[in-house]
């Protein structure tokens, strides 16, 4: 069953991390530990002793189960499950409709996918920026430790993503750079000729959409919607009409539409 709640990280058929490789991983990682692990009867407690517990019982209260491909991590103080360990099934991953540095003969479904999502103390809150951000560093590290990992499909943008290009601009994002809008969004072209985001609503609850003629050169609308997109992502969500200067000064207004799901920015 496909889940529409965190990202997935594809990995060459028969190269999937099991549990030990996953602990390796953690153990070479300062910012990452095991807080729990269902195959085991001892959940171990960050800084304290290990506390024994019916592996059964919080399995069936989470509605896992005690012997599934599993484990859940913690990872600067948020919690993220890590689904499709093998040697247990995986799901394949979801439909794709964007490629960055992924090329079109290397089809997802000729890889093995991982699962990562916040976990289950984090619910309700798995769009709030914090959260987002803690799971795409998670996701950048393993993909830095895995070498055979592939790449990543991110559901809301309906994307997927080389390593190398998701571990570049992630990182850049992380120690302070723009938000890596090719990846965790994307754009489509309509049929006016407008070019319009996907993806964006995950995280301000709207979506772009740059209107003729500014959208007539399809590669200048595509920048100009990278920046609005790093500007929205930081400032959030618009209610009124906002004016911008477009990068060759041209004056842009933005304004929201069909009842706030979407901003329109046309020539003022």
């Amino acid at each position: 069953m496909i889940q529409d709640k965190g990202i997935y990280l594809l990995f060459e058929r028969g190269k999937r991390p099991d549990r030990a490789a996953v602990r390796e991983f953690t153990a070479a990682n300062a910012n990452v530990s095991l807080s729990f692990d269902p195959a085991d009867v001892h959940l171990r407690l960050v800084g304290g002793s290990d506390a024994v517990i019916d592996r059964n019982n919080v399995a069936s209260a989470s509605g896992r189960e005690a012997s599934g491909g599993w484990l859940e991590l913690l990872f600067n103080g948020l919690t993220f499950d890590l689904d499709g360990l093998a040697p247990e099934a995986t799901s394949p991953p979801p439909h794709f409709e964007h490629a960055f540095d992924f090329s079109a003969p290397e089809r997802a479904e000729s890889f093995e996918a991982l699962h990562l999502a916040p976990g289950e103390h984090l619910a309700g809150g798995e769009r709030a920026l914090p959260v987002v951000r803690g799971m795409i560093a998670l996701a950048r590290d393993l993909a830095h430790h895995f070498e055979n990992l592939r790449a990543i499909v991110w559901p809301p943008a309906h994307s997927i993503v080389g390593r190398r290009f998701f571990e570049s601009t992630v990182t850049a994002w992380l120690d302070g750079g723009a938000f890596p809008a090719l990846g965790l969004t994307a754009f489509d072209q309509a049929e006016d000729g407008a070019i319009q985001s996907v993806g964006l609503a995950h995280f301000i609850g709207q979506e772009i959409r740059i209107e003729p003629p500014l959208s007539d050169d399809a590669v200048a609308a595509t920048r100009l919607g990278v920046r609005l997109v790093n500007q929205l992502v930081l400032a959030g969500a618009i209610e009124g009409v906002e004016q911008v200067i477009a990068p060759d000064g041209t004056r842009l207004a933005m304004e929201p539409i069909e009842n706030g799901r979407i901003v329109r920015v046309r020539i003022e």
